[in-house]
């Protein structure tokens, strides 16, 4: 069980100060090409996981293993999002530590990815067996580094762009009701920041064990959003009703996958919480779906 890919900030304008207003849309330029980029490399993740799932990491391949055919993932095409990528890292506004993170990242990927379309191949070939598994090892030997260089590098990344687009998101949501007060689309902004809070947090194959303090806190958050969402819709009838009742079942789930947890002591492996959490990452990506509706459709 693995989480979706992270989702791209949506290029809403809003009104502020020119100056300020173009920075938002800068900020949220360079969020949503370095997000891109994420997105489609998660792949060599998911590929390099499928590969420690058959082989024994410390021994290497041998040619024996029973699930040897599982070999790994075929990687996407990232060129364009490299290129927007690298760009966005001599854009504005300038945030060193967070571009030179991304500089790394891309020059991680790309030592990693040649690797792993290699292995992809010779695996699905069966090339092994006429090698008598000489390149399966070889390649073995280069791989383990710089995948352990990539995944440090996206750990990184992904650390610098949580608290990158935290600051971003109240930022717009700022100037959404600077415009606009609490209006329809601030409510689906709020809704969903607190959303991905929530799923920040949620569990993964790498990381199976939840922050229960942690978690119970972006619950209880989320919680307050659906409430003012209700709030809302006393003075407002209409309401959001694209999003409301999405995210007040979402919400219910959320709270029993909690109480799941709770009995496992956060461990998702434990308790029967697994499908559950299939279940709100799925419900999730549909919320973002109504979202991006919402946003073009409400005032």
């Amino acid at each position: 069980m693995g989480l979706g890919p992270a989702l791209a900030q949506k290029d809403q304008r809003v009104a502020a100060p020119r100056e300020e207003a173009d920075d938002l849309q800068a900020s949220i330029a360079k969020s949503n090409a370095y997000t891109s980029l994420m997105n489609r490399t998660l792949r060599a993740v998911q590929s390099w996981g499928r590969y420690r799932s058959w082989v024994d990491m410390r021994r290497g391949p041998t040619g024996n293993e029973r699930y040897i055919s599982y070999g790994l993932y075929s990687l996407y095409d990232v060129t364009s999002e490299i290129a927007k990528a690298e760009q966005a890292t001599d854009a504005q506004p300038r945030l060193p530590e967070l571009d030179d993170t991304m500089r790394r990242y891309i020059a991680a990927y790309q030592r990693l990815a040649p690797l792993i379309t290699r292995a992809e191949r010779y695996y699905e070939r069966k090339d092994y067996r006429d090698d008598a598994m000489a390149e399966g090892r070889a390649l073995h030997r280069e791989m383990v580094p710089a995948a352990e260089a990539f995944l440090e590098q996206r750990a990184a990344l992904e650390s610098h762009m949580r608290t990158f687009k935290g600051d971003l998101d109240q930022r717009e949501l700022a100037a959404i009701e600077a415009r606009e007060g609490k209006s329809a689309r601030w409510q689906i902004r709020n809704i969903m920041i607190n959303a991905r809070a929530v799923m920040d947090l949620m569990p993964s194959n790498d990381r199976p064990v939840v922050d229960m303090a942690s978690f119970d806190r972006a619950v209880a958050q989320f919680s307050a959003a659906v409430r003012e969402m209700d709030r809302f819709k006393e003075t407002n009838p209409q309401g959001v009703s694209i999003m409301d009742s999405q995210a007040s079942s979402w919400l219910g789930k959320i709270r029993d996958f909690r109480d799941k947890l709770a009995r496992s002591r956060g461990d998702v492996r434990r308790g029967g919480a697994g499908n559950d959490a299939n279940w709100i990452v799925s419900s999730y990506n549909t919320m973002v779906t109504l979202s991006d509706t919402a946003m073009r459709t409400s005032r």
